[in-house]
């Protein structure tokens, strides 16, 4: 039975610590592995290099976060696991449109940089955000 409460901990506990790695990955690397940071005219050799490892954070955590939601509710199930899914993807779909599109700040991204310019990348995160209840009901 859906626990929405406990479902929406896991989403967002989750959110925040793969943004939170998405950035650490990107400061490692240019102060460690000294990449170009960001300019005027791109986000940077630092940041671009850890694309590919964004859907692989997003797996990784929202699996994680999904077993952690199904281990935490009475009789999971598939079907469980999937509303969850979509529902964890459609939250990311909308509040990314505002978190890093819409409200401008050093690392937003136009509508083409972030739904055009980082393909397939973005569409392999939304995936691994769905999968991740659906992995989570797998391992629980």
């Amino acid at each position: 039975m859906q626990n929405f409460g406990l479902s929406m901990l896991c989403f967002w506990v989750c959110y925040i610590v793969v943004t939170l790695v998405g950035i650490m990955h990107t400061i490692f690397n240019i102060y460690v592995l000294k990449m170009k940071p960001m300019d005027d005219t791109s986000m940077g050799e630092g940041y671009e290099r850890t694309k590919p490892w964004h859907p692989l954070y997003n797996i990784i955590l929202f699996s994680l976060a999904g077993w952690l939601y199904m281990e935490g509710i009475a009789n999971p199930s598939v079907k469980e696991a999937l509303i969850t899914g979509l529902i964890w993807a459609g939250i990311c779909i909308v509040f990314d449109v505002f978190g890093w599109v819409l409200i401008r700040h050093p690392w937003s991204l136009s509508f083409k940089g972030f739904y055009v310019d980082y393909q397939p990348w973005i569409t392999l995160i939304y995936l691994a955000i769905f999968l991740g209840p659906i992995v989570g009901y797998c391992l629980a």
